[in-house]
């Protein structure tokens, strides 16, 4: 892990850091992808919902993708451009307001289309379906929406015949941290089991878990494969990678409060993995740390926990080369990414204050949290 270019102490931790150079390099890079290939790219939310960066990203991408209303209303309100939505179901006491600000909108089931879709397209909405091919081509079950019994995406065999009128576009998202082979085996799934309705779309949306921004990744494959599609079938490619906007972008800076030992070295936090990174407990996922490595690589080692009382609350084993003492700084990793739109304030534990390094390198905070913060939420 590289070291930061900014001054890790410049803030009280904990707090996550979005350097700006490094956004601005996956976003020319997703850049490049729309140039070479006239596809559309958009924000999923989902990942990142920093909108203090909003203005920056809506420079490079097209608009945003959400998985409800309050994420369409936060897409539409501070980035602008196109703002889709896909929600396993609509609310109704919520949709009078998705159609409103919404210019796409994707269903998860026949009957929700015919609930909704006519509001929709008298909206001046564009509508879709997702798709579920059925073709897993990774391994965590949490995370892919093929898995049997799943309930995102209609399979095949949920389709009566055509294609209702008045949808013009199939959405499927099955990739996690994936590169562009698993797009291509996917597609071919795809165009095997729905390619006889490709001649009643304009459009098609290829999802997220594209990791596009990854130094291994096959932009070649990738570009080659949407302008096969646009040119064989005439259809508008879409893509809305979350984690690939930010990959590398961030950090979550925090402290160590004590250190016990009582047959192995713990190091107590002032981050949690349960509250502050929940990807680690639920991936699980082991984010870098600056000078750190694998356990017994380096002289010492220690175990990271925070400081909730789950007794599972642990980041993980890391070994250093000096021995970790209270009121040491540690610096995680591509800490952008599902953090801060899953972290939570259990056993009252302080949100950490966000900010962003500059291009310039100078820190600027965004804002900070406190009691009120978590008040709030109770009752």
């Amino acid at each position: 892990m590289e070291k930061p270019r900014f001054d890790i102490t410049a803030l009280n931790t904990p707090y996550y850091i979005v350097d700006e150079a490094r956004l601005i390099k996956n976003l020319e890079i997703l850049k490049g992808v729309i140039d070479d290939t006239g596809c559309k790219i958009l924000l999923a939310q989902k990942a990142f919902s920093m909108f203090a960066l909003y203005p920056r990203i809506g420079e490079y991408l097209h608009g945003t993708t959400a998985s409800g209303y309050y994420e369409a209303r936060l897409g539409h309100e501070k980035m602008g451009g196109e703002t889709h939505i896909y929600s396993p179901a609509y609310d109704e006491r919520e949709f009078a307001e998705i159609v409103k600000i919404c210019d796409y909108i994707i269903f998860n089931s026949f009957r929700q289309w015919y609930q909704f879709g006519q509001r929709a397209l008298n909206a001046g909405c564009r509508c879709g379906i997702r798709i579920n091919p059925e073709h897993s081509t990774q391994q965590t079950p949490i995370y892919d929406p093929c898995a049997p019994g799943s309930r995102l995406g209609v399979p095949v065999r949920g389709f009566d015949g055509d294609l209702p009128d008045g949808i013009s576009g199939l959405h499927f998202h099955t990739l996690c941290e994936q590169n562009a082979d698993a797009l291509v085996e996917t597609l071919t799934a795809v165009e095997h089991k729905f390619g006889k309705y490709f001649d009643r779309l304009e459009w098609i949306n290829l999802g997220g878990g594209h990791h596009i921004t990854r130094d291994d990744y096959d932009l070649n494959t990738l570009k080659q494969t949407i302008i096969r599609l646009r040119d064989k079938y005439g259809l508008e490619v879409y893509l809305e990678p979350g984690e690939a906007v930010v990959l590398n972008t961030g950090y979550l800076v925090c402290s160590v409060l004590d250190v016990v030992d009582y047959g192995e070295p713990i190091a107590i936090l002032d981050t949690s993995a349960a509250c502050h990174m929940p990807d680690v407990l639920e991936m699980p996922y082991r984010p870098p740390v600056l000078g750190g490595d694998f356990p017994g690589i380096k002289k010492y080692t220690v175990r990271l926990g925070g400081p909730t009382c789950l007794a599972g609350d642990i980041i993980g084993d890391y070994s250093f080369d000096w021995p970790l003492k209270a009121g040491d700084k540690v610096v995680f990793g591509d800490m952008a990414h599902y953090t801060m739109v899953k972290n939570n304030t259990f056993n009252g534990i302080k949100l950490p204050s966000i900010a962003v390094a500059g291009v310039d390198g100078n820190v600027r905070l965004v804002r900070s949290f406190g009691y009120e913060d978590f008040s709030y939420r109770l009752s």
